[in-house]
């Protein structure tokens, strides 16, 4: 029997055995998802946002006045979220707690999500430095990436862009400290050949300043279009 068709047959008695149970209240989930219909209410989509860089808005843009100010070096950003509750809880359960089944959970909400942008050759994901990998186990935006792409039907690559050195948490950095604090933190592989339209894929996209390296440096590389991805968008911040 084929993968497919074993999946078909045990989700229905799943429900049984293992029925779904929401993370965040703990009742009956829905939709074949450990998630119940209220708090999956409440998840913040983001689409009132800057179609060039994600960032919510109150009224959908081509270009925020950020963008028009600066541009970024990627051409289109898709996050289907904006973060914050309930969607950050998981988050965090998942990249700081270890917790797969709220990464799950975010996949497959990311996966129900429509993009309204066009889909790349190929999708990278942000690679964590070594040893982060080795303290953490797993790179969280990787694991969000496998099963989307297979329901986009896009190549995922993991061994293009390199972190050549440790940088400090994002999250506890400004907006210039953020940038100062990527920079030149990511390499190419050397003998990958690239198609032309490359997206980057993250978690969750603050500021933008570690996609922003890596696009530049899949630019200088020769990739024509490069897009950003992120299952969720922070909305701006006093510090930006």
């Amino acid at each position: 029997m084929r993968m497919d068709a074993l999946i078909k047959t045990w989700r229905p008695l799943q429900r049984f055995v293992l029925p779904w149970r929401c993370l965040l209240c703990a009742a009956a989930g829905g939709h074949d998802i450990d998630l119940c219909a209220d708090c999956a209410a409440e998840l913040p989509r983001n689409r009132s946002c800057c179609a060039r860089c994600a960032l919510p808005l109150a009224t959908p843009a081509a270009m925020c006045g950020e963008c028009q100010r600066r541009a970024p070096p990627w051409s289109a950003a898709w996050a289907p979220f904006r973060y914050g509750w309930p969607l950050d809880r998981l988050e965090s359960r998942y990249k700081f707690g270890a917790d797969l089944a709220a990464g799950r959970v975010l996949s497959t909400l990311w996966q129900r999500e429509p993009c309204p942008i066009d889909l790349p050759q190929l999708l990278l994901t942000v690679p964590l430095h070594r040893s982060r990998l080795r303290q953490r186990g797993y790179n969280q935006a990787l694991e969000l990436a496998r099963p989307l792409v297979r329901e986009l039907g896009v190549p995922l690559r993991h061994d293009v862009l390199q972190r050549l050195r440790r940088t400090d948490a994002q999250t506890e950095l400004d907006a210039i400290g953020r940038r100062r604090n990527v920079r030149g933190a990511f390499a190419m592989r050397q003998g990958i050949e690239l198609p032309a339209h490359i997206a980057i894929l993250d978690d969750v996209m603050t500021t933008g300043a570690t996609l922003a390296e890596c696009a530049r440096v899949l630019k200088r590389s020769g990739v024509r279009r490069v897009d950003v991805w992120a299952l969720a968008r922070a909305p701006k911040s006093r510090n930006e």
